[in-house]
């Protein structure tokens, strides 16, 4: 048998209330760029597209699988 004091539950509902104001806020914010700006996106967060990682010699993983898959010229025949 369950007995919820009428108080906690009016307690429980208004922090739940503060929590989805505050979160559905977040989300206006993230928006904010999307909505105002006319062809508004978000940066690519890609390895691939940072000039920064390009520079380090950073590649995405894809990238350096399909390099080490490449046949070696300097590889000895095993025939």
């Amino acid at each position: 048998m369950l007995n919820f004091a009428p108080a906690k539950v009016i307690k429980m509902i208004g922090k739940l209330l503060i929590v989805t104001l505050i979160i559905a806020i977040a989300i206006a914010f993230l928006c904010v760029k999307l909505i105002f700006r006319r062809n508004g996106r978000f940066a690519s967060q890609h390895i691939h597209d940072s000039e920064a990682m390009r520079q380090r010699g950073i590649h995405c993983v894809l990238d350096q699988d399909r390099e080490m898959r490449q046949p070696s010229r300097l590889a000895v025949s095993e025939k």
